[in-house]
């Protein structure tokens, strides 16, 4: 039986040619994701780790917790603890860090690094080891900087240069006093370093006579475990924490594995799709091929075979594949990785240098996957194939199912799919954060619903297309009838096609959706002209919202200030406003009360409102960081969004109690609304600095919009690994099914059937059976995207289903015209077709 199976592999190798093509493609994609995750997760890792070699055990300041009235704070980490930690037994020498945003301009005026990657910090004395300057000389002052080696290449710097950079929003011109080289993480992932003398790092990051970190450096023959030892008894444990250099290496490698983990679980979601999708094209492969062998496996039957060894064979053939299919799609998906490495670099993104990591877990990965998804797929018609007793099967009374089956099958579908259905908006009326698992586990019972009752749905659906094949004669009403002859393949084939559009109309209608309820949360929530922010949005310099207040142009303007406090026991963010301004700068529904932001006297959002039961008129005290306490009176009560929500004081009773004053973002209203020319007066008044921006309400939809589509475009992309695992399902199916009624052919070729006609009738079967499940993949899709939409709405009021009708019609033409692309190859095959050789084959 051995011999037998691999000579029907060897014989059927062009047949099984597809099906080690959809697994392989599918094998691809998870050793391609491993490969990539890998090698970026080992890259970051050890560069990362060389960035802690200077030190042995950084001291970090401790939070200390709310309690009572009191509101939590991070101790300061003042020179003294410093020069204790530095006196410490067994202490070399110990390091103040200071970090923080700082954007640097570029020739062209624009921002290198990238709005998250553009940092700063402190060169700590003449000499900083953890920076050594490869030209250049330590900086001194507000008018000295140094520049990484990297950002200095990539943006043209040179020592002497005059560089623009802005930290909190004003614009500084330092000269660049050196260059350095460092180990840094982010500079290896194409971000910016800019280092000042420690003096000038304070108090540019609000950090007066303090550090964010204090790095102590062992002595020769000091461990790092007995220096943080000595450091936990000189240094009060109550306010600071010690950990070793490892222990920080070690963390950081668990954060960056941890990281990579959300983007390898989401790749190989997407491979398992294209897996799952691949699993029909190997089932209907091999149920073509035993129903083709049906005498064959008889007579094996027939001479002694049990059951159990016909199934084997089956087995056996699917594991030939598989194993062929594993071992492509692990060349193939180390090829991907390094492809997928290298595009980084095209799209900016740089990584860290290091080699291309292919571990065993991958290449063992990428075998059993190739080698249990074939088997798996192939178990089915193996152990069908071995249920036909030999008389029967000699006269191939097996054929067709019996109507016991279809009603099993249909029974089995019509229950899944209700209880799909059910489940799915059940979940609908759930809060999002418990629907989630409802809601995911309704959408398989409803995918594997349809898949059960695809074969029923077909007639209907396909009988519906017959006023338009009618016109295409006798190739057209072949084609139909040809199409629902076999609905269980059609149903196989179709249902490929169905998953991966499904996925695509679901977030595509999710997405649309969101962008509309965003669209109107600007626009009916914001009455102001532009809003004012740094890049990376870390608060703004107070200056700014000064700068912009006496600017000819501007009407109403209010910063934007958050600042924790301790009302009730509970903490709460209060939002700091010009109580003047804000009404003249926002459009918020006030439920009860008046929009009235003056003295003691603030408005709050509906949701807290509720949940503390205030109403207009209602008094509450709120203590601030700096332990004071101040008496205030619910003035109105407004509808919040994701824009603006929570309690609005005015900044005038604000802003004495806080240390360090500084804005989100700043709300401007103009004498001639927006205009092009506004907007460079008011870049020009801010320096035209390129880590503010300045945006009006559609400049704010289109940064949301522009985020929605980058990771629209990537799902396609990923998804559309999962369509070119159906095209060649669809392939596959029809060169079969050709193959198989080549008798068929040949006498409609003898009849009178030319040519033409015949592959017209093939094409015309593929595009049926490709619009087919555009059909179900587009109306299962819409359902979905409207089921989650319910979740949506119920956290976002402005939200409403949009369908993207034009869209859907264009995915309907696509898969349209998927079916005529996969029917080129099929349709010349039969047409080529000797009609005499065809129809004396069996």
């Amino acid at each position: 039986m051995f011999r037998t199976a691999l000579r029907n592999v060897l014989a059927h190798k062009a047949r099984l040619l597809m099906t080690v093509l959809a697994v392989m493609l599918g094998v691809a994609f998870v050793s391609g994701t491993l490969v990539f995750t890998n090698t970026i997760s080992d890259a970051y890792q050890k560069s990362s780790a060389k960035g802690f070699d200077q030190v042995d055990v950084a001291v970090q300041a401790k939070y200390q917790d709310s309690e009572g009235d009191k509101v939590g704070r991070t101790p300061d980490l003042t020179r003294a603890l410093l020069e204790k930690a530095q006196k410490v037994p067994g202490a070399a020498s110990a390091t103040g860090v200071v970090t923080g945003f700082t954007a640097l301009a570029g020739k062209d005026g624009k921002l290198v690094g990238g709005d998250w990657q553009s940092a700063g910090g402190n060169y700590w004395g003449a000499k900083d080891a953890r920076y050594p300057l490869v030209s250049g000389h330590a900086p001194h002052g507000k008018g000295e900087v140094l520049l990484d080696s990297e950002t200095a290449k990539r943006a043209g710097y040179k020592v002497g240069d005059t560089v623009r950079l802005s930290v909190d929003g004003p614009v500084l011109t330092p000269t660049v006093a050196g260059i350095f080289t460092t180990d840094d993480g982010n500079v290896a992932a194409g971000g910016s370093l800019t280092l000042f003398d420690t003096p000038t790092a304070q108090a540019l990051f609000g950090k007066k006579g303090t550090y964010d970190e204090i790095d102590v450096k062992a002595a020769a023959g000091t461990s790092q475990s007995a220096l943080k030892a000595e450091l936990d008894k000189a240094l009060p444990t109550q306010l600071v924490e010690t950990t070793t250099g490892k222990q920080l290496a070690d963390d950081q490698a668990k954060a960056i594995a941890e990281s990579m983990s959300g983007l390898k679980q989401a790749l190989l979601v997407f491979a398992g799709i294209a897996l799952f999708v691949g699993t029909f094209i190997i089932a209907n492969t091999f149920t073509m091929l035993v129903a083709q062998r049906t005498r064959e496996l008889a007579l094996l039957r027939a001479v002694g075979a049990s059951r159990r060894q016909v199934t084997r064979s089956v087995l056996i053939e699917a594991f030939a594949v598989g194993t062929v299919a594993g071992v492509t799609g692990l060349a193939a998906g180390i090829g991907i990785g390094a492809g997928l490495r290298s595009l980084l670099g095209s799209f900016g993104a740089s990584v860290p240098d290091g080699p291309l990591v292919i571990s065993p877990g991958t290449v063992v990965a990428a075998l059993a996957v190739g080698i249990l998804i074939t088997m798996l797929a192939a178990w089915l018609p193996g152990r069908r194939a071995a249920k036909i007793p030999p008389v029967a099967a000699m006269s191939s009374v097996h054929a067709k199912a019996t109507t016991k089956s279809l009603v099993l099958r249909n029974t089995f579908g019509a229950l899944f799919a209700a209880a799909g259905v059910a489940v799915v908006l059940s979940a609908t009326t759930m809060s999002a954060d418990s629907a989630q698992g409802p809601m995911g586990i309704g959408a398989v019972l409803l995918i594997i619903g349809v898949f059960i009752l695809t074969p029923l749905l077909s007639r209907p659906l396909i009988a519906a297309a017959s006023p338009v094949l009618r016109a295409f004669g006798v190739s057209g009403k072949l084609a139909r009838q040809n199409s629902v002859r076999n609905p269980r393949r059609t149903a196989a084939t179709a249902s490929a096609l169905m998953i991966g559009l499904t996925l695509i109309t679901g977030m595509m209608v999710m997405a649309g959706s969101l962008q509309t309820a965003i669209d109107k949360m600007a626009s009916s929530a914001i009455r102001a002209d532009y809003v004012v922010s740094m890049a990376n949005r870390s608060p703004l310099s107070p200056d700014v919202a000064k700068k912009l207040a006496t600017t000819d142009v501007v009407t109403a303007s209010s910063p934007l200030r958050s600042a924790p406090s301790r009302i009730g026991g509970k903490t709460e963010f209060l939002t700091g406003v010009d109580g003047a301004s804000i009404a003249k700068l926002t459009d918020l529904k006030v439920d009860d009360g008046s929009f009235t932001v003056s003295g003691t006297r603030v408005v709050v959002d509906k949701d807290r409102a509720k949940k503390n039961d205030w109403t207009p008129g209602s008094h509450f005290t709120a203590h601030f960081e700096d332990g004071k306490a101040q008496q205030l009176t619910v003035a109105g009560v407004y509808e919040g969004n994701d824009m603006i929500n929570g309690i609005m004081l005015d900044n005038q009773v604000l802003t004495p109690h806080l240390k360090d004053p500084a804005d989100m973002q700043v709300m401007v209203k103009t004498a001639g609304g927006t205009s092009e020319a506004t907007k460079t007066e008011l870049a020009k008044v801010l320096g035209t600095n390129p880590a503010i921006k300045i945006q009006d309400k559609k400049d704010i939809s289109n940064d949301v919009a522009k985020m929605f589509s980058t990771m629209l475009n990537m799902l396609y992309g990923l998804l559309g690994m999962a369509v070119i695992v159906a095209v060649l399902g669809v392939i596959n199916t029809l060169a079969m099914s050709v193959f198989e009624r080549s008798q068929e052919i040949g006498m409609l070729r003898a009849i009178g059937l030319d040519r033409k006609a015949v592959k017209r009738m093939v094409r015309l079967e593929s595009l049926v059976i490709s619009l087919f499940g555009g059909v179900l993949g587009i109306g299962l899709g819409v359902f979905f995207g409207w089921a989650a939409g319910q979740l949506l709405g119920t956290k976002m009021p402005t939200y409403e289903l949009v369908l993207p009708w034009g869209r859907m019609a264009v995915f309907l033409l696509l898969a349209g015209a998927v079916g005529i692309l996969a029917a080129l190859w099929p349709a010349r095959r039969a047409a080529k077709l000797n009609m005499l050789s065809a129809i004396k084959a069996e």
